[in-house]
């Protein structure tokens, strides 16, 4: 699949969708997905693309008031089963980027990161507080690598679920022993992870230049 540079993505509309609700800037502004924009995305990407973008703002709009269980199942579910894993120099020409879900599901294929962003900002859109989300950089032990999850706090103090695409079931930290975390972030703060807990709050996810840019480009007017 050839590269795709940002203008083209700007150009095309695909980056219509605007989140502000998980990047500290305001309330949240909803899905703003019309048949233009669905025209656009089949014209430049095929129907595929199309239908990627049908069935997401359709599970955002039944699943509202699903248990919060269902939501992250269904969102785990939808994501890993609907977008193909590829590597961003493959995609976007660039050693690491972090894709809006627009991008993400336009393209049809995505890295970890992509995945963990996409979850998180489709599960704040369907109503689960953003402060038991967090997206979370680990060292996949198995792999050798870095790897992202998002992980799922029921309560501050509880151990997290794992959302992942290596391994599509959600299941507690404490039983992902391949993964050792690093840090996490979400719209609001930044931590130093802990093997079980929270970790240790030191500031805001600002401090990370990779979400700064991702939230810039989500709320950038594509016209």
């Amino acid at each position: 699949m050839p590269a795709v540079s940002k203008g083209a993505l700007n150009a095309a509309g695909i980056a219509i969708v605007v989140f502000s609700l998980c990047c500290g800037i305001g309330p949240a502004a909803g899905l703003l997905i019309d048949q233009s924009l669905l025209d656009r995305v089949e014209n430049k990407y095929g129907s595929d693309a199309k239908q990627r973008f049908v069935s997401w703002q359709n599970l955002i709009e039944n699943g509202k008031n699903w248990p919060e269980a269902e939501k992250l199942e269904r969102v785990n579910d939808f994501f890993n089963g609907n977008v193909e894993f590829a590597e961003d120099i493959i995609l976007w020409q660039k050693t690491d980027y972090w894709a809006a879900p627009t991008e993400f599901l336009a393209k049809g294929a995505g890295d970890c990161e992509d995945y963990s962003i996409a979850k998180y900002f489709t599960l704040v859109e369907m109503g689960v507080d953003e402060n038991k989300l967090r997206i979370t950089y680990v060292k996949a032990l198995e792999l050798n690598q870095a790897h992202m999850v998002l992980t799922y706090f029921d309560s501050p103090r509880a151990v997290p679920l794992v959302l992942d695409n290596l391994k599509p079931g959600i299941v507690p930290a404490t039983q992902r022993r391949d993964l050792q975390p690093v840090y996490s972030f979400n719209g609001t703060g930044l931590w130093l992870a802990k093997s079980k807990g929270s970790g240790q709050h030191v500031g805001g996810s600002d401090r990370l230049s990779m979400w700064t840019e991702l939230k810039i480009r989500m709320l950038e007017s594509p016209f």
